[in-house]
């Protein structure tokens, strides 16, 4: 099937790019430019959703955060430190492969508008993490620890070596032409978007809202509030792209596949829980080790059903702040869209209602 890219002529010189048929699927190669007629209209609407969910950093206040932590005990203190060293670095993981892979090979002009907006969410994300570290962490010397934590933090290097790894995966693959590059591309995105958007920094907004249902660090939840709301919205993205590839490419998807996915999200529960040991220690009030792992492994359940395959674990959400935040009412949520929260709406949002 001819691909519509740029060609280089005799001259030297890129031409313009070539006509090609248009009953091509999702992952074949080439660079379609032509969005009528429209062949995904469901991710034109998803990037239109999503520019009704603007938010800016300045909307959040995170004064009252600095009183708050002036009271937290030296081990709850440890945990704050340790995950925003997480937030310093998550969220540029997810916009680089975002830029280097997912841009690159989904051909479709209106999923290219929607990963368009999925990175600018990514950046305003990044920017809260900032402007959180910045508030957080006056000392400059503290900062730049958290900086380095990929570095530095063994349950942090641990995770984000994850994340290089499925990077790495398809960083030299120019054209997905055979069924086995194709078969590493779903990995990446399954990995980005169910193990490390969906499982990864669920674990992390955790720790948000078992602060807050204390009455502690609402500036935090309230960014994390809208963060959550973006990080949902790009998992349904992402699973509609399986969806879509499995519909077109249903043979990519046999028990060899089944069994890498399952692999994968083990091994990411595996490092989301050597995160929590480090950030729980004995364990807290309410938090601890062995409730992050039965929530992790809730989480990752969702995820495998989410995607076709079967559970593997078994457990119940331990985190009854949890329970409307996104675990429980995920499945549903991938039905609906979210609009609790629009362009210059002023104030915050209340999770507590069902969405």
């Amino acid at each position: 099937m001819p691909a519509r890219h740029p060609t280089t002529t005799p001259g030297g010189r890129r031409s313009a790019p070539t006509a090609m048929t248009r009953n091509q699927n999702l992952l074949d190669p080439g660079f379609e430019l032509t969005l009528r007629p429209m062949r995904y209209p469901d991710f034109y609407e998803r990037y239109r959703d999503a520019i009704k969910n603007t938010w800016t950093v300045e909307e959040v206040d995170l004064h009252s955060d600095v009183a708050d932590l002036a009271k937290l005990s030296p081990a709850e203190q440890h945990l704050i430190g340790r995950l925003v060293a997480f937030f310093a670095t998550g969220d540029s993981i997810v916009a680089n492969n975002l830029v280097l892979t997912l841009y690159k090979h989904i051909n479709s002009p209106e999923a290219r508008l929607y990963l368009s907006r999925q990175l600018f969410e990514e950046a305003v994300h990044v920017q809260f993490y900032l402007t959180l570290l910045d508030t957080y962490l006056p000392d400059p010397e503290d900062r730049a620890a958290a900086f380095a934590a990929v570095e530095n933090i063994p349950s942090i290097r641990e995770k984000a070596e994850f994340c290089f790894k499925w990077i790495d995966s398809v960083d030299r693959i120019d054209r997905l032409e055979t069924r086995a590059d194709r078969r590493r591309f779903l990995l990446n995105l399954i990995c980005f978007a169910a193990c490390i958007e969906g499982l990864f920094f669920y674990g992390a907004f955790a720790y948000v809202y078992w602060f807050r249902s204390r009455g502690l660090l609402h500036g935090l939840a309230t960014g994390t509030n809208w963060v959550f709301r973006d990080e949902t919205m790009h998992m349904s993205f992402a699973f509609e792209v399986v969806d879509t590839v499995r519909k077109e490419e249903p043979e990519l998807f046999d028990d060899q596949l089944q069994q890498e996915v399952t692999d994968m999200l083990r091994e990411a529960v595996a490092a989301e829980l050597q995160f929590a040991r480090d950030l729980c220690g004995d364990g807290l009030p309410g938090m601890n080790t062995d409730s992050m792992r039965q929530y992790l492994e809730c989480v990752a359940d969702q995820r495998l059903t989410r995607l076709g395959f079967a559970p593997v674990y078994g457990s119940e959400n331990p985190f009854s702040f949890m329970e409307l935040q996104g675990v429980q009412e995920l499945t549903n949520f991938f039905e609906r869209r979210p609009s609790a929260y629009q362009v210059a709406v002023e104030g915050t949002v209340d999770l507590d209602e069902d969405f």
